[in-house]
């Protein structure tokens, strides 16, 4: 019926919506007089702004329908401008959240399509056909005995996301960036609640999703609290919050739960960005799961939110490590970081549990930014908070639309003793069952077993060729900026006065090449390989010429006159008098003698020789011991340049988990060889021959 009207890919924007709406009058249906009837009682007395709530008590649902039709009175219209305006009418009958998910599928846009080519009738009797049976009643045969059984809210909201999970899948390209594979979100859920099964209690949860797609991490979340609660005998409420920027996929998550019966919810789930948006800015939350958007700019939310220099978010500009504002503001350019600090900003702290994370990302959270950029500062914040439990490497093509390495991060405020001050690290890329066909990319899935497998290895906490465990300073270090001193000489010979003098006649300084010239022709042409030497000399003519020599005039100097030379002295830039400053030489203060007495000068840096060094955070004997040992034998005029110290972060798999191919035997390769030989004087005889005959 659909496939003369819509190409494949879009059936969806069809049948998702037209499931909602068959499912939703099939539950209104026994109460559809009682609203009615509830409607007519509250327009008689009056009351026209704040209706829904009387009405959500007529129907016995958080949802209702104030129309005088519904499907099954539609079905009976025969024309199809008639059909259109009362299956619009019955449409704009239903609550503010319903109509705010036909809204966000763009449905009513389809309405048109479907009755200029005189589908729409088919398509409501298909949803209405004997056969089919969606709502919570059985439908019986003609002796009485159930012919369909009737499906709970559980058993309906398992068909809608069956019927999410196929589109998904043939929409591949599409899919992961909605819609995280189930066997990714079972072990998460497990990761997270795992660790805590024993000390789950009767009482009410929080659980938060700030990217959730079509609310599958919250709804496989959910059912595994609720299995773990089951089994341990005691009775939680759940509720779900999540906020989602898609509009289709946002209204796929809300209509899931109203199918479900999930009233409340369904409320709890927000349209938006998370970033520039958050709707749940003051709450806490027990448990938390993502799959952000990897390798996606957020520019337009960093715009909204007052550009980089301005942003002022809480969840995103902290105090931490002496720093009053210590940002986690990442490059615009990828903004995945940024989803998990606003999970970590949401965290509760007063509990016994506190809060768990779980989240997925590729492999560049794991160390892109350098010290002091915002990636690096999330990771930093994280490690030195402790908050980090572990990381699991999955198995390469396991989401829809990509190949590349993910990770899972696997984050919490209330860590065993065991696991205080460590981060453990799993390599589960080998743990995987093959798919007999590819979806999109995906060509492999966890199977139990090997979730079974990462869970028993996170829950063991010990070392093993998979499993290693790190201390929170092994992923730190030191960024060093190691300085080496200008080194000028100055030729006064004519042709390198006439260059200077044409620099000068640019620059609107043509007394500063007279002054030159001067100073010339008193200490003839050098070349003068000691620039301090040669600044005082300039500096006492310059008062006889009447020349102030200004900042910006000696760095023309040094730019247009002075060449850099390795055998010239060091500029000098500052000159601490005797007494005024201690000697120390790893940090740009040296000890000189200078006209017979002792002073400590600071050199003028080289920004062509300007290096830096990761200085590991474990260093035995800190940066000094390393600056001693690895720079200086090598260029022992460096030093180090406090201020510009910063601390980073970074987490390197490849690193901890390498494994390299051993070599191959001297008679493999000799026998390769003389194959190759063999088969290279088969080819050649074959050609000389073939030569031959052709003569």
């Amino acid at each position: 019926m659909l496939r003369d009207v819509y190409v494949r890919g879009k059936y969806r924007d069809v049948i998702l919506p037209m499931t909602v709406i068959r499912r939703l009058d099939a539950v209104l249906e026994p109460t559809k007089q009682a609203v009615l009837d509830m409607k007519a009682k509250l327009d008689r007395a009056g009351i026209v702004a704040d209706q829904h709530m009387a009405l959500c008590q007529a129907s016995h649902e958080a949802f209702y329908n104030t129309s005088k039709f519904t499907l099954r009175d539609l079905q009976a219209r025969a024309k199809q401008q008639q059909l259109k305006a009362d299956f619009e009418a019955y449409l704009e009958s239903f609550s503010p959240n319903v109509q705010e998910i036909l809204s966000k599928f763009k449905f009513y846009n389809q309405i048109p399509t479907l009755v200029e080519a005189d589908v729409l009738g088919s398509l409501i009797e298909k949803f209405l056909d004997p056969s089919v049976n969606l709502g919570p009643k059985p439908v019986l045969d003609a002796d009485g005995k159930v012919k369909l059984p009737g499906l709970d809210n559980h058993a309906m909201g398992t068909i809608f996301e069956e019927l999410i999970r196929r589109f998904n899948e043939e929409n591949n390209e599409e899919a992961g960036e909605h819609f995280t594979p189930r066997d990714v979100v079972r072990l998460m859920a497990k990761l997270i609640f795992l660790p805590i099964a024993g000390q789950i209690e009767s009482g009410t949860y929080l659980l938060y999703d700030g990217a959730c797609g079509t609310g599958g991490m919250l709804t496989v979340a959910e059912e595994t609290l609720l299995d773990l609660a089951r089994q341990r005998g005691k009775d939680v409420s759940i509720y779900l919050f999540g906020q989602e920027v898609n509009p289709e996929t946002f209204a796929i998550t809300k209509a899931d739960l109203l199918i479900k019966g999930e009233g409340g919810s369904a409320e709890n789930m927000a349209y938006g960005s998370s970033l520039s948006a958050d709707n749940f800015p003051a709450h806490e939350f027990d448990f938390m799961l993502s799959n952000p958007p990897y390798g996606k700019s957020w520019k337009t939310d960093l715009e909204r939110m007052g550009g980089k220099d301005d942003i002022k978010d809480p969840r995103f500009i902290i105090e931490h490590a002496g720093h009053s504002e210590y940002s986690l503001v990442t490059r615009s350019s990828d903004g995945q970081l940024m989803f998990l600090a606003n999970l970590l900003s949401k965290m509760k702290h007063t509990t016994e549990l506190g809060s768990r994370v779980a989240e997925v990302h590729n492999g560049s959270s794991l160390f892109t930014g350098d010290a002091g950029q915002g990636e690096s500062n999330i990771r930093r914040w994280i490690i030195e908070n402790d908050r980090l439990e572990a990381i699991i490497a999955l198995p390469l093509n396991m989401f829809y639309n990509t190949g590349i390495a993910t990770y899972i991060w696997v984050l919490s405020n209330k860590k065993p003793e065991h696991r205080r001050g460590k981060v453990q690290l799993i390599d589960a890329t080998e743990w995987y069952k093959p798919l007999r066909k590819n979806l999109g990319k995906k060509n492999c899935e966890l199977s139990e077993e090997d979730t079974k497998k990462i869970c028993e290895t996170f829950l063991a906490f010990k070392e093993t060729e998979q499993s290693k465990i790190f201390p929170n300073g092994a992923f730190g270090y030191w960024k060093i900026t190691v300085e080496r001193p200008l080194r000028l000489k100055v030729e006064l010979s004519e042709s390198a006065r006439a260059r200077f003098r044409r620099a000068c006649k640019q620059s609107g300084e043509e007394g500063l090449a007279d002054l030159i010239d001067h100073v010339a022709s008193a200490i003839g042409p050098g070349p003068h390989m000691n620039f301090n030497d040669f600044a005082t000399t300039l500096e006492r003519n310059a008062e006889s010429m009447v020349v102030n020599l200004t900042a910006k005039r000696m760095k023309l100097i040094q730019s247009e006159l002075a060449v850099r030379d390795e055998g010239s002295a060091p500029v000098i830039k500052k000159a601490h008098k005797p007494g005024k400053a201690e000697a120390d030489p790893d940090h740009g203060r040296f000890g000189v003698n200078l006209a017979g007495k002792s002073w400590v000068v600071e050199y003028e840096p080289d920004s062509e020789l300007r290096d830096s060094e990761q200085v590991p955070l474990l260093e035995t004997g800190g940066i000094e011991a390393f600056f001693c040992r690895e720079v200086l034998p090598y260029v022992p005029d460096a030093w180090i340049d406090e201020e510009a110290t910063k601390i980073g972060y970074e987490i390197s798999f490849t690193r901890y988990f390498y494994r390299p191919k051993p070599l191959r035997s001297l008679e493999e390769i000799r026998a390769d060889i003389e194959a190759l030989e063999k088969e290279s004087e088969g080819l050649l005889g074959q050609i000389l021959v073939e030569t031959e005959d052709a003569r």
